[in-house]
């Protein structure tokens, strides 16, 4: 077990935000940064936030404040996961570039992935450039006619002399248009159980065949893309694991990212701007408003107190499973409550640009309900808490050939 004495974290911290003082300005106390959950940028403003981003990431990375919980001679700064969330706590305090979908899917679940199943040429190619932003990678996993049973996928891979050739489509590819690489998940041989016909693959996104789509969500932006992929090759020195071993590889990237969902404290708006507008706009007095409010800061704090239970437990050496599922659940469920108190505290404003900035809620209330999908609908991490952290019998499905009729009463 790593243990962390609280001095050293003290003294870590303080260096942090010398060095975060002498290289970003801080941020305002009237902070209007945006409360969006999924961007709704022109294209080429998306694509500048992107690059102001993978440019911090490089400037962090290069100071020794990139992957800080990473072991070193996997190119991290070998600390704990308490160093990596007090820096993120600091960090706070400072104007950065933000966050996207790309640049998060990049850094917390493809980097890991490939450092645990990539060949050395693979993580010698791959794992460092993507933590430091040089290059970028998505998730090219669900399908139009799977929805949520990614092992019920169909795009298909049929091995074609030291490559592999491979035909289908994805779909809700956050940042696919951005990409240089992605994580793709093919069937590769139809005749087994669909969770072990499965084979991952590591994709150069300007490979001949491949066709990104971006796709108009209602918040009027256009950060998911769907992906055709028309007789696509892959030599066989990017697939990712061993062949028939995708479903693992495709557990341990959902595993990586209900963990980064379920902590991530900064993506849309919160209790700090919430208070803000509501003092602004004289509506502290209200009685509803005080009652979402607080439930937003009970929630935070809950969050906070739960991510860090969750950070003792990985240094203790435990895994987190089906812990990451509550987590997620837990999260989105305060997105929604975040909009709620949004509503309540705005009112008409919401739903017309008063010219104040209270109007940019309307990009968190119309993306939340985006991540009762993302990383894996709120119905699979509910089947998921039931079956493996309640211990209920599993949910009837016919792959499974479970009835009704044999469910204990």
């Amino acid at each position: 077990m790593t243990t962390v004495s609280e001095t050293e974290l003290d003294e870590f911290t303080e260096r942090a935000r010398e060095w975060l003082a002498d290289t970003v300005p801080p941020r305002g106390d009237d902070d209007r940064r945006s409360v969006a959950v999924f961007h709704d940028l022109p294209f080429e403003e998306e694509r500048a936030l992107i690059d102001r981003i993978r440019g911090w990431l490089r400037t962090r990375f290069d100071a020794g404040y990139g992957a800080l919980s990473w072991p070193t001679e996997h190119h991290g700064a070998g600390l704990s996961g308490l160093h990596e969330e007090a820096f993120a706590e600091v960090e706070r305090e400072f104007s950065t570039p933000g966050q996207h979908e790309l640049t998060s899917v990049s850094t917390a679940l493809v980097a890991p992935t490939v450092q645990m199943f990539g060949t050395p040429a693979q993580t010698e190619e791959l794992v460092r450039p993507l933590l430091r932003g040089d290059v970028t990678a998505c998730q090219l996993f669900s399908e139009p006619a799977a929805g949520s049973d990614l092992a019920g996928l169909a795009t298909k891979a049929v091995r074609d002399g030291d490559g592999w050739v491979v035909t289908g489509q994805k779909v809700w590819s956050s940042g696919a248009q951005f990409a240089d690489w992605g994580e793709l998940i093919c069937r590769t041989d139809p005749d087994v159980p669909k969770h072990k016909g499965l084979t991952a693959f590591l994709l150069k996104m300007d490979t001949p065949g491949v066709d990104v789509r971006p796709l108009r969500q209602m918040s009027g932006g256009t950060s998911f893309c769907e992906v055709f992929l028309d007789e696509v090759r892959i030599p066989d020195s990017w697939r990712l694991g061993e062949v028939g071993g995708g479903w693992g590889v495709t557990l341990a990237t959902l595993g990586f990212e209900r963990g980064h969902s379920g902590a991530n404290a900064d993506l849309g708006g919160g209790f700090d701007q919430l208070l803000d507008d509501a003092r602004r706009l004289g509506r502290l007095a209200d009685p509803e408003v005080r009652r979402l409010l607080a439930a937003v800061y009970a929630a935070e704090k809950v969050a906070a107190v739960s991510a860090q239970r969750d950070r003792e437990a990985r240094l203790a050496g435990e895994e987190n499973g089906a812990i990451g599922s509550l987590r997620k659940l837990a999260w989105t469920e305060r997105l929604s409550l975040v909009s709620q108190a949004a509503a309540a505290v705005l009112g008409s404003r919401l739903i017309a640009d008063a010219g104040d900035g209270s109007y940019r809620w309307t990009e968190h209330v119309l993306g939340a309900p985006g991540y009762r999908i993302a990383g894996g609908s709120d119905e699979v991490q509910r089947t998921i808490i039931a079956e493996r952290l309640l211990g209920l019998p599993p949910e009837p499905r016919a792959d499974r050939g479970v009835a009704w009729k044999d469910i204990p009463k």
